[in-house]
């Protein structure tokens, strides 16, 4: 049975130079073929590269990809996994102060706070309606969005590359 396939993007917000190759080898693997990324110029953070691309591969691969470049020092990156008719969506946000953040998104892609985790952050808050915000802050990636948002707009006029497997 073959696999149901999905789509996403990875934006890779900032990496040093030296670290360029070795992203295309851990993103080539988790794709199961190799890749070769456009880079450019980062002028947020002058000495670092940026690049992003499109890819089609099978439901879960964001995981792998996120997994795959999860680790590396001075890396600031997002992975992004659309949701398919057998399969949620997912966003993840790395920056090299905070670490990895993971959430579901729906096929709008808004982000789904599960019940579960409302529910703890209404037990944490225990009525304290300002730690009640920062608990929802953190479910929903508030500081990693902040974070990136500069490195963001600095690509806004960069190509993007579609990889699709062939064959």
């Amino acid at each position: 049975m073959a696999a149901h396939m999905a789509r996403g993007v990875v934006l890779i917000h900032s990496a040093p130079r030296a670290l360029c190759p070795h992203l295309e080898w851990a993103v080539g693997r988790a794709l199961g073929r190799a890749v070769n990324f456009d880079w450019i110029d980062q002028p947020v953070l002058p000495g670092s590269r940026r690049a992003e691309f499109y890819w089609e591969a099978p439901a879960g691969t964001g995981a792998a990809l996120a997994s795959a470049m999860h680790g590396w020092e001075h890396l600031r990156f997002e992975v992004s996994e659309d949701p398919t008719p057998r399969s949620d969506g997912g966003r993840w946000l790395h920056t090299p102060d905070l670490g990895i953040h993971f959430a579901q998104t729906d096929s709008a892609g808004n982000i789904v706070i599960g019940e579960d985790r409302i529910r703890y952050a209404m037990e944490i808050a225990a009525g304290d309606m300002q730690e009640l915000q920062r608990e929802l802050a953190v479910a929903l990636g508030v500081a990693w969005d902040d974070e990136l948002e500069a490195f963001r707009h600095a690509g806004d006029e960069a190509p993007v590359v579609w990889l699709h497997k062939v064959g």
